[in-house]
This record gives C-alpha cells, structure tokens and sequence, in this order.
C-alpha cells in the first residue's frame, strides 16, 4: 500500500500504524505529518514482486507466500 508520503508499506502494517496514530497521523519513515490516511495499492511493485516470484518458480526455486 502507497501512503500519503509516496512509501510503500505492507497493508497490514500500515493499516495498524494508522489506526494506533489517528488522530494526528505521521510517516512511519519519515515522522512527518501526513496529509489524509487514504492508501493506494501500488500496483508497480505488486506486479514486480509476481513477476519475480514467477522467475524463480521457473528456475526451479521454491517461493513462500
């Protein structure tokens, strides 16, 4: 999930962040204040991490999800 400061973060992770920290919500990277607590999916990175768990299955390797 993208957050109001540009960083990726894993859903669970950041939707707890946020949750402890509603009221006067911050980066967790950066500390800074953050604009609004809506979060995006970033797609880019979710199709770069399948895209690499693809590659290793087809090298034989073994990926955990």
């Amino acid at each position: 999930m993208v957050a109001a400061d540009g960083h990726s973060y894993e859903r669970a992770d950041i939707t707890s962040w946020l949750e402890r920290n509603k009221i006067d919500p911050k980066s967790p990277a950066t500390g800074e204040r953050l604009a609004h607590s809506e979060l995006l999916t970033n797609w880019t990175l979710r199709k770069t991490i399948g895209e690499a768990l693809e590659a290793e299955l087809a090298r034989g390797g073994r990926c955990k999800k």
